[in-house]
């Protein structure tokens, strides 16, 4: 199984921002361990200064509530079965899309937050490192190595 480790969380935050950078975005983006604790972090050039907290509260939601913040924004609507629940936790609960946990073998191993365009844009460029780490865990941890990770295959 692989473990999110900072070289690997370093290299999703680059694929990342090749994807934000080729949809013309500059992104906030967080990656945090199974605990939620953040392992790295990185703010584009002309990224706007409010989304670092936002982007970290994605990443630290996903785990925490161990799914994508995009369902949990749905969820979370008034006279939805979790309204409110952005006031729990301190208000630390983030209920924008961009949130996504990783999960490898049933287990969740971190997760990502990314803020910076819209909700879908932000979810599109989180994905992009989600399918990355799933590409690594399907040729092991030796693929990380050998460049599969700086593919400009996730760009598509």
């Amino acid at each position: 199984m692989v473990k999110l480790t900072l070289e690997i969380a370093k290299q999703l935050l680059s694929i990342a921002e090749q994807k934000a950078r080729h949809m013309g975005l500059s992104c906030d983006i967080a990656i945090v361990d199974e605990g939620a604790n953040l392992i790295a972090f990185h703010r584009m050039d002309n990224a706007r200064i409010a989304d670092i907290e936002v982007s970290q509260g994605k990443a630290w939601t996903s785990v925490a509530l161990q799914m994508p913040t995009n369902q949990i924004a749905q969820i979370a609507l008034p006279g939805g079965d979790a309204y409110g629940i952005n006031t729990t936790n301190q208000g630390r609960i983030t209920i924008l899309g961009g949130g996504i946990p990783f999960v490898i073998e049933g287990k969740i191993v971190g997760g990502i937050g990314v803020s910076g365009g819209t909700s879908l844009q932000d979810i599109e460029v989180a994905n992009t490192a989600v399918q990355a780490l799933i590409s690594l865990q399907e040729v092991g941890d030796e693929g990380i190595v050998y460049g599969l990770i700086g593919s400009n295959d996730f760009l598509k």
